[in-house]
């Protein structure tokens, strides 16, 4: 068997129905409904997203996380109509003001539910990394910029927290991936919205410095929790690729290769650090998520697969 194929096996015997509904559309050609469907069972009635569809987290009630997990669904499957129902929840629960923290103009990178709850140690509250750094406040106002409508409160909220946000970045230039991830994703959907309310160059300079800085060149080390170049770049057309990447892609496409398990999987890189069973869940459903993004990765940058 193959390395694709192995991964496949794996997904089909061992992926939450979202992962299995992702991969069957991503390689096989199915259709994006089948990742909306699965994606509505995590919704709550107040529109927001929680039970566990952030894999580390099992709380069950609605989160600022919550609600940006389901975005990333709804961003690999091309987006929805901004009438859908998924889509008119998370706004709803956006507008909400729920687990928005008025004293920092962001909503909250871990809420205090989340206590009660199975999770890893780093969604435990209150966080003490990157609470108040835009993670995930830059995602969720692109989100509102692409899918609100102009002139609605919010939509006026969207434009304020992205050019705050903006602002913010391109004077402090963080390295640390999720945060530019965040900015990434805030920029692709204010240009997909037509609506650009900052310096759009001196960001991307920005994002662009933090993203060569962040990568880890050393394939000796990307078995531990660190930036491979798969991070940021999805392939030869990504932003953020350039001809001098071309040997270390292809580098972290033989680690992938050369670290696949017997079993199709590829091993988690981090651990919750705490005494919750439901780890050894949450650990299988991240392997899915992996192997998904490692053959996507290596379909872009691998001819042999």
């Amino acid at each position: 068997m193959t390395v694709f194929e192995k991964s496949r096996a794996f997904i089909y015997r061992s992926a939450r129905p979202i992962d299995l509904a992702l991969w069957r559309y991503t390689f096989e050609n199915a259709p994006a409904e089948g990742v909306i469907t699965a994606l509505a069972a995590y919704q709550n009635p107040d529109g927001g997203f929680a039970h566990g569809l952030e894999a580390d987290n099992f709380n069950p009630l609605s989160m600022p996380m919550g609600a940006w997990k389901a975005a990333e669904y709804i961003r690999e499957v091309g987006g929805l109509p901004a009438s859908h129902p998924i889509i008119k929840g998370i706004l709803r629960y956006l507008e909400s003001g729920d687990g928005f923290d008025q004293a920092h103009d962001q909503w909250m990178n871990t809420v205090p539910s989340n206590n009660d709850a199975p999770c890893a140690v780093w969604w435990k509250y209150p966080d003490t990394g990157s609470a108040f750094e835009y993670n995930p406040t830059a995602a969720l106002a692109g989100f509102i910029l692409r899918y609100a409508e102009k002139g609605s409160t919010l939509y006026c909220k969207g434009v304020k927290l992205v050019a705050e946000a903006a602002e913010w970045y391109i004077k402090t230039a963080p390295v640390e991936r999720h945060i530019a991830r965040c900015f990434i994703t805030m920029y692709d959907d204010c240009k997909a919205a037509g609506v650009i309310p900052f310096d759009g160059e001196a960001l991307l300079k920005a994002l662009d410095d933090a993203v060569k800085k962040s990568i880890c060149r050393d394939p000796g080390r990307w078995n531990e929790y660190l930036p491979r170049p798969s991070a940021f770049i999805e392939s030869r057309n990504s932003r953020f690729y350039s001809e001098d990447l071309e040997d270390i892609c292809r580098a972290e496409c033989d680690h992938i290769k050369s670290t696949q398990n017997p079993d199709g999987s590829f091993d988690v890189p981090w651990m919750w650090y705490n005494d919750h069973n439901e780890w050894y869940v949450a650990e299988n459903w991240c392997k899915a998520i992996i192997a998904i993004e490692n053959m996507k990765f290596l379909r872009e940058f691998d001819a042999s697969e």
